[in-house]
């Protein structure tokens, strides 16, 4: 398992911030008064002030993040970075995730960045679906919430590259969840299985990928515990192709349905 970068960003933080005190309350009154600082000190006093605003933005305001994957496809794409919103459901201490204050509840159709259940070492980003208490089915390519079918509207085909270089020909879809309107892929012929109806417990919520039948989620692996969330998705800050070598202008500055 990687170390939390949370966690070492809080290491060099306590490390430059002890030299540094150190260096102030003992050492320097006992060096010749033109003796040169000893590197350990200068680099110290030189990046505690960064590490520290670092630290403070990315623990508490914003966060960054890279989509690895396509399963947000046609949302998000493979190689858009993202500002997660941090504060939105509540400020969090750094590391150990404690809830701070109350902020908004999650909302159904957020987008949001978790630690992966099965690997916290791992971030993931979906969309929430079900909320505690909500009873969440999948059946015909649509999601059921409560026994009502969630409202979808066919768009047309949508064709796009994988990740593996493969063209893959899908049916675009508008979908209402709650008051977020999105676009989902689907693929009419795909071995995608149905899903029985689930009840969402308590301090639990259940998330998809925009990209339906490309999807690591709630569907296989169970629910995210609210103590997982890491912020809500914002906007794309910058956007990167891979395949074509080349910046997506137009999606820069774009906010998260």
């Amino acid at each position: 398992m990687t170390m939390d970068f949370s966690l070492l960003m809080l290491i060099l933080l306590l490390v430059t911030a002890v030299v540094w005190l150190l260096d102030r309350v003992f050492f320097r009154r006992r060096r010749p008064a033109h003796a040169q600082e000893p590197w350990p000190v200068e680099w110290s006093r030189s990046f505690f002030p960064v590490i520290l605003v670092v630290f403070l933005i990315r623990s508490f305001v914003v966060e960054p993040f890279k989509i690895p994957s396509g399963s947000m496809i046609p949302t998000l794409l493979v190689g858009d970075f993202l500002l997660v919103n941090k504060f939105v459901y509540g400020l969090r201490l750094p590391v150990i995730n404690t809830r701070l204050t109350q902020g908004s509840p999650l909302e159904r159709g957020d987008v949001i960045v978790f630690r992966y259940p099965e690997d916290p070492s791992k971030d993931y980003i979906k969309r929430v679906v079900g909320l505690p208490g909500d009873t969440v089915a999948y059946a015909n390519k649509q999601i059921i919430i409560n026994g009502k079918p969630v409202s979808t509207e066919l768009l047309g085909d949508f064709s796009y590259i994988t990740e593996q270089g493969y063209i893959l020909d899908t049916q675009k879809y508008r979908e209402q969840l709650g008051r977020h309107r999105h676009d989902i892929l689907v693929i009419p012929e795909s071995g995608m299985q149905d899903m029985e109806p689930v009840t969402v417990p308590p301090g639990r919520y259940f998330v998809m990928g925009d990209n339906r039948d490309n999807s690591n989620d709630s569907r296989f692996w169970g629910f995210v515990p609210d103590d997982n969330i890491v912020g809500k998705a914002m906007l794309i800050w910058w956007s990167w192709d891979s395949l074509e070598t080349r910046v997506r202008w137009q999606r820069l500055g774009e906010a998260i349905p």
